[in-house]
């Protein structure tokens, strides 16, 4: 059942049902004949839909984030940044298709030949409820601008977005099967990857989802990208203003309430200034206060639902009972929302369920490192590869080590983050692909070797 759930409150709000099996054949039926028509539209005329798309993603910002809000317990202020990269993503893929899609010359020997980029149909995606406008945004755009078609399937807590969504690219000119909203079961799921005319599946979410997305994928041969977990390092090498790293830890850490994939969970410190980092990271953290995300003045938002908060307490009590300090935070917050208190652990041992899982929600672990190579040991003992993040007073210094981290993403010396025209993706169990700036667009894409 797909079903609205504010987290703040526990009311449930509205429920949807989930599709039939007709209607999700009847779906990607119209999803293969739009298809047909659609890649033959310019790519000139599919990027000014796109374009379209954007502008009302901005004309309805503030619609579109309260329902995030009420959703998913996205504090508004964050609700309506996330619309911000939308409007970013749907603009930067619009505006260089035709840079993007052109024929690319390839001299070989003897003479050469042409790559040509062309859509290869049905698209199936999966998206989860952390950014539910942005995550949809990351794969549709310039899938859409390529001329591929689209069945997506949201978290079953996001039907309000999932539909404001279809409903405002058909309002921006998209012809209706372009972009197929469904309330599909995992069962149906496991249906759609294997039609035939569905090439290929991305998703959003879970390892244990992705396992199964991808083992569903390879029985059929489809194409995948895979977005999972991240525990992603940040590294402070030296720096002689722990407050700035202490702000920017905090912000990093906690937006989101916490649950972002490529948020730093692991904060990794030279031992001779982590004792003063601790000190300053648990007052910082004990500075926010619960309240209802709409409220513009709330510093601290709910999890996604209770048995978000469930499972995230359950894994702090779990670190404690295997010789974890608790800093700060660590419980749940008295009343009918998913709250839980901004934490900090240290003393987090190799072998423990802390320092191998990914903790999705507003726990920091932080690490004492003696060298270098011990910070980066600690860095890459992890099964995750997302992002990660290298601070130091010698930029040169950050950027030796950043080359020697395992992840798909280094940033230096500042927080990391998304960007419309900058690839995001990992590596190892954080997962296959990339999204966003020109490595997005070819994931789905037949570059066609003409000679």
């Amino acid at each position: 059942m797909y079903k609205v759930t504010n987290p703040a409150t526990g009311e449930v709000l509205e429920e949807f049902p989930t599709a039939t099996d007709a209607e999700i054949t009847g779906a990607i039926d119209r999803a293969h004949q739009g298809y047909l028509a659609w890649r033959e539209r310019p790519v000139a005329e599919r990027a000014a839909l796109v374009k379209r798309a954007a502008e009302l993603f901005a004309e309805r910002a503030d619609e579109l984030a309260a329902i995030i809000t009420t959703e998913m317990g996205k504090r508004i202020a964050e609700s309506k940044g996330e619309l911000g990269i939308v409007v970013d993503i749907f603009s930067y893929y619009a505006d260089n298709a035709e840079k993007l899609l052109a024929d690319e010359a390839l001299p070989i020997r003897g003479g050469e030949a042409t790559i040509r980029k062309s859509p290869i149909g049905v698209l199936l995606g999966i998206m989860p409820w952390n950014f539910p406008y942005y995550q949809v945004a990351r794969f549709a755009a310039p899938n859409l601008v390529l001329g591929n078609t689209i069945l997506l399937k949201h978290a079953p807590s996001c039907p309000r977005s999932s539909a404001a969504i279809e409903a405002l690219l058909r309002d921006a000119g998209l012809p209706a099967d372009a972009y197929i909203n469904v309330y599909a079961t995992n069962e149906q799921v496991a249906d759609i990857i294997a039609d035939p005319r569905v090439q290929g599946v991305s998703l959003t979410g879970s390892e244990r989802a992705g396992a199964a997305v991808a083992a569903e994928a390879g029985k059929h041969l489809k194409k995948v990208v895979l977005e999972l977990g991240g525990s992603d390092p940040m590294i402070i090498l030296d720096t002689a203003d722990i407050d700035r790293m202490v702000k920017i830890a905090t912000r990093s850490r906690l937006g989101n309430t916490g649950q972002a994939c490529n948020a730093p969970k692991r904060m990794i410190v030279m031992s001779d200034i982590h004792d003063a980092f601790v000190d300053k990271l648990v007052a910082s953290f004990q500075g926010f206060t619960p309240g209802d995300p709409a409220d513009p003045a709330t510093t601290l938002a709910p999890l996604s639902s209770q048995g978000a908060a469930d499972r995230l307490i359950e894994q702090i009590d779990a670190a404690v009972a295997q010789g974890a300090t608790v800093r700060a935070g660590g419980r749940r917050i008295e009343g009918p929302g998913a709250y839980v208190e901004p934490t900090v652990l240290t003393g987090v041992e190799p072998g423990t369920r802390a320092y191998a899982e990914e903790l999705f929600g507003p726990v920091a672990m932080v690490f004492k490192a003696e060298s270098e190579d011990e910070a980066v040991e600690l860095a890459n003992d992890t099964p995750f590869g997302l992002g990660s993040g290298v601070f130091s007073a010698d930029p040169e210094r950050a950027r030796r080590v950043g080359e020697r981290i395992e992840a798909g993403m280094v940033f230096i010396n500042q927080a990391g983050g998304s960007q419309a025209d900058l690839p995001f993706g990992g590596v190892k169990r954080s997962g296959v692909g990339r999204e966003l700036g020109p490595l997005g667009i070819e994931e789905f894409m037949n570059k066609k070797v003409i000679k």
